[in-house]
């Protein structure tokens, strides 16, 4: 296992170890590497992070993959109708020993916490994370606890339209840095995965940590060291103020959510080995960073347009900058 201060890594360390963190996720997800590396560097960014795709193509796996690679203390929350916002959080339980209330932690206290089909549980339990997500402390009977550095939810959604499904509060949306979808696996990609499941004939698929929990507060102190030339910060501003202005939103991207496209860029620049961001970066989590934020007026939402779609279309319409060093 990789060790480290907590002292910012060089740009050039961040970069390896990132790669070989995903190289490390990829001994047992497939065909995920761009969608895991978009995920990874909400993670160094300091943020959060949505997979919404339909059941049965490895939400999961990849999230539980990279917990298990970044080595950071791990919970898993599956969450259900019937959970309650305690059972997220935690709560004060008698004990006749001492004949008092002592505070019982709920799966919450985790480095990583993950979240599976968050959308499954009703939207009061889904805002006990609320606070947690905002500043990595939790607020139980009046008293107030700090979570572990660092700290972080991965979350698994299935659409909506899926029975006994819950959409997700617009104010919990905006907590998630990224929200991604990988889709469908290619056939050669699918069909690897069902060789080696063959291969290793059991169904769990373990990964060994590549770094812990010191060495991810090291590399997100490594991504801080990442410049954004003032056009590049002027082109995330303007990409989530054309999202207000669309015919089709009625409401648009937060300052959240430029915040959020220049965090992640800076975290996709460094993860190719990069001291700068360029238009690029941007350009290639704006979807992830943005369309999950974005409410549709109710014309277009008969119409049944995405909110991709939407950050697409900003995408072709906004002019970048010239040019960045």
């Amino acid at each position: 296992m990789t060790s480290a201060s907590s002292t910012a890594l060089p740009v050039a360390e961040v970069a390896r170890v990132g790669s070989a963190v995903l190289d490390g996720v990829g001994t047992a997800v497939v065909g995920m590497r761009r969608t895991l590396r978009l995920a990874l560097a909400a993670i160094l960014a300091g943020g959060h992070v949505l997979f919404e795709d339909v059941p049965g193509l490895g939400k999961t796996l990849a999230a539980r993959s990279l917990a298990a690679a970044l080595g950071l203390e791990f919970r898993r929350l599956q969450c259900t109708p019937d959970l309650l916002p305690g059972d997220v959080t935690g709560s004060f339980v008698w004990d006749p020993g001492t004949r008092e209330f002592s505070f019982r932690p709920g799966p919450v206290f985790a480095g990583l916490l993950l979240a599976d089909e968050i959308n499954r549980t009703p939207p009061k339990t889904q805002s006990a994370l609320l606070e947690a997500m905002a500043e990595r402390q939790t607020t139980v009977e009046g008293r107030t606890f700090a979570l572990p550095r660092p700290f972080h939810v991965l979350a698994t959604s299935n659409p909506v339209e899926y029975e006994g499904t819950y959409p997700l509060p617009e104010a919990q949306l905006d907590r998630f840095m990224l929200r991604l979808s990988a889709g469908y696996l290619e056939p050669p990609d699918e069909a690897e995965v069902l060789l080696r499941r063959m291969a290793r004939r059991q169904e769990a698929a373990d990964v060994e940590p590549v770094v812990d929990a010191e060495t991810v507060r090291a590399l997100q102190a490594g991504v801080e060291s990442v410049d954004a030339d003032p056009s590049v910060v002027a082109y995330c501003v303007d990409l989530a103020t054309a999202t207000r202005r669309h015919r089709a939103v009625e409401v648009g991207a937060s300052p959240r959510g430029s915040l959020a496209l220049l965090l992640a860029s800076r975290a996709l620049a460094v993860l190719d080995g990069r001291d700068f961001v360029l238009p690029e970066d941007v350009k290639e989590v704006a979807v992830p960073a943005l369309a999950h934020r974005l409410t549709l007026t109710p014309e277009a939402w008969t119409t049944r347009l995405r909110t991709a779609d939407i950050v697409a279309d900003v995408l072709d319409q906004v002019p970048g900058p010239a040019s960045v060093r």
